[in-house]
């Protein structure tokens, strides 16, 4: 740790910020975490510091220079210490989504720019083959952190290997449906503690984004579902139809029951993966405080296995984790 504070006192003194001061920010579920700096003048940035080799900071590199070309309002980056894991960054200030929501703010009128952010993303987007894809085999080791960590955890004892191969067989055959949604450029965490309103901007430029370094290639529908069935609150009924309508709106040429399938198929594979994660910071990582969603994400994942598309993988789910296991699993010992 003080071998890495020495890195970190000499990459400010090299960009000209070792007199700032400092304020740390709450973490997440990552090893990152950032620092508030406000020099003298009041000039103010964030210093992003991933310690290599949990954390690469490249993909972050490559995906803020993409949105910003894009036109987007991702943070500029100021200077950067590849090989150490540290960036120094645009300061976007506490407007988050979260915070404003938490004061009574203007829940649709957030959610339709961010909805509208999407499109303009979607639209502006170009592939140049640098960003990785969001193939089957990723959604199913994804997907598949259900049975290998909250079935365990829900059970006593590991998922055994047969009940596993026919769950990951399910998956297998609902990935396989061809939606024919585009692919495009997948943020992966676009919900509310990811989006900043910037009030001094105007249009999608004032929607910061946020957290995108596992950004890839992927289906258009996954970050609309990320928004709208948010592990961490619950988004009204009407509301995510508006937003839904609102994007659908914008691409005509979209079949619009086929882009509800993908919707289904991905909210109901990121609800799969996020009970895993969650179950999984608590009995490996110790950090419990994840478990309470946990009943919120299956009401997402319950309400997208009604789609007849995943009417095999609902009957699953109703055998082996009826309704009335859907709730965190219970506190270890």
């Amino acid at each position: 740790m003080l071998q890495r504070e020495a890195r970190i006192e000499g990459f400010l003194t090299e960009v000209g910020w070792e007199d700032a001061a400092c304020a740390p920010l709450a973490g997440d579920a990552s090893f990152r975490r950032y620092v508030r700096l406000t020099g003298d003048n009041g000039a103010r940035a964030m210093l992003m510091d991933a310690p290599p080799p949990q954390e690469d900071v490249r993909p972050f590199v490559t995906i803020a220079n993409r949105l910003l070309l894009m036109g987007l309002s991702a943070p500029q980056i100021l200077a950067t210490d590849i090989d150490v894991g540290l960036l120094l960054l645009e300061d976007f200030g506490d407007a988050t989504y979260t915070q404003i929501l938490r004061n009574d703010g203007d829940e649709a009128a957030l959610y339709q720019l961010a909805t509208e952010t999407l499109i303009e993303l979607h639209r502006r987007f170009f592939d140049l083959g640098d960003i990785p894809p969001y193939d089957d085999t990723l959604l199913l080791d994804e997907a598949v952190l259900l049975v290998d960590w909250f079935l365990p955890a829900l059970r006593g004892y590991e998922t055994p290997d047969g009940l596993r191969k026919e769950y990951l067989g399910l998956w297998r055959d609902v990935l396989a449906l061809d939606c024919g949604v585009p692919a495009t450029l997948v943020l992966r965490d676009y919900h509310v503690d990811n989006l900043m309103h910037l009030s001094d901007r105007r249009g999608v430029s004032a929607c910061g984004l946020l957290d995108f370094q596992d950004a890839v290639i992927g289906p258009s529908s996954y970050d609309l579902v990320s928004l709208l069935e948010d592990a961490r609150r619950d988004v009204p009924a009407p509301l995510a139809a508006t937003c839904l309508a609102q994007y659908l709106a914008a691409f005509p040429e979209l079949d619009p029951d086929a882009f509800r399938t993908s919707y289904a198929i991905l909210g109901a594979q990121r609800s799969a993966k996020i009970v895993g994660i969650f179950t999984r910071l608590d009995r490996r990582d110790g950090k419990p405080v994840y478990l309470e969603h946990i009943s919120r994400v299956f009401r997402w994942l319950s309400g997208d296995l009604e789609h007849p598309a995943l009417a095999k993988l609902k009957a699953w789910f109703d055998r082996e984790i009826p309704l009335v296991d859907r709730i965190a699993p219970p506190q270890q010992g």
